[in-house]
């Protein structure tokens, strides 16, 4: 299992949320600040299986075209040891 961290601005925070619930990808977002100017900025989680890393990381891809000279979002991929819902 892998969870995948997306920071993305707040401006284009919905349109991913969508994406990924639309594409069957369960997302939780946290608002938070940081950056330069302490910019508006959500962080999304997500936790996937293994196969699903490169279709979540699509959907990013997808959803927020490159535009000049910005980056659209930020993404880590990191192990998950132990998972358990309760």
């Amino acid at each position: 299992m892998k969870m995948i961290i997306v920071i993305v601005k707040d401006t284009d925070a919905d349109i991913l949320t969508q994406a990924f619930t639309a594409n069957s990808f369960r997302v939780t977002r946290v608002a938070s600040t940081g950056g330069f100017l302490r910019s508006g900025v959500v962080t999304m989680l997500l936790g996937v299986e293994e196969a699903q890393v490169d279709a979540v990381l699509q959907t990013v891809r997808d959803s927020l075209p490159p535009k000049p000279d910005q980056k659209r979002a930020t993404i880590f991929v990191v192990p998950v040891q132990h998972f358990e819902q309760i």
